[in-house]
């Protein structure tokens, strides 16, 4: 099939109409789950630790000056609000990786009615995917370190944003890639050799995801439907034994 980004692209909306599928449903629903109440616990502790901090400020400020206290709380929500919005997808792929190898094979099986290949267990799939999700944070880390550089370099920074944007979708290929791919027993290495095969389909769908994060309130369920859809993406558009 031809490497149109455009067909990339469209598998995430295919993943979206995945995720409720019977089987699916939970892999999707634990994780969330387990997101919500480890963002709610830390707004909250945030929260408790200001208002301390206001506690004892507030005291020391002349009463003229008394109208901080809503200004502060204020500044405080919007850079909560902020925090959560840009940290929300990186905690996410985090402690979800240990659940995406299982929803990407929920969604294999919905799809072909075949389980992955990969046998592990529950156990050896956590270890996996929890080491599978370091390496690609030091690879991305590294390579966004060369793009910092080159943004500080006069002249050459010009091409500085779209470097960016081809550097974020490339990752986010590879990020939810990795868990079907992985599901057949590639390593990592393989897994990137094999995406570069169809370069632009992989930078399409990338590009989609990347958007999608950029949505507030959407970009809760980015994870779960890019698992889904790079799923539905490695089965009807990568041969079955792509390496070999």
């Amino acid at each position: 099939m031809i490497s149109n980004p455009f067909t990339g692209a469209s598998y995430l909306l295919r993943g979206l109409s995945l995720i409720g599928k019977p089987g699916v449903k939970r892999h999707v629903v634990i994780p969330l789950i387990i997101n919500i109440l480890i963002f709610a616990g830390l707004i909250w502790l945030l929260a408790a630790q200001f208002e301390v901090l206001l506690a004892w400020l507030m005291p020391t400020l002349p009463d003229w000056l008394a109208w901080l206290d809503s200004l502060l709380w204020f500044i405080f929500v919007i850079t909560t609000g902020i925090a959560v919005f840009f940290s929300f997808t990186v905690l996410a792929n985090l402690v979800g990786s240990p659940f995406n190898s299982f929803l990407s094979a929920a969604v294999e099986k919905n799809l072909t009615g075949r389980s992955p290949i990969s046998e592990a267990g529950v156990f050896e799939e956590t270890v996996k995917a929890l080491t599978g999700e370091v390496k690609k944070m030091l690879l991305f880390a590294g390579i966004a370190i060369v793009l910092v550089v080159i943004t500080l370099i006069p002249v050459i920074n010009l091409v500085a944003p779209v470097l960016w944007v081809i550097f974020s979708a490339w990752m986010l290929s590879i990020e939810y890639l990795d868990y079907p791919l992985g599901n057949q027993g590639l390593s990592f290495p393989d897994i990137r050799r094999v995406i570069r095969q169809k370069r632009f389909l992989s930078l399409g769908f990338g590009g989609a995801v990347m958007l999608a994060t950029l949505i507030p309130v959407l970009n809760f369920l980015v994870m779960p439907v890019a698992v889904a859809g790079a799923t539905a993406l490695r089965i009807e558009q990568f041969n079955r034994h792509p390496v070999e």
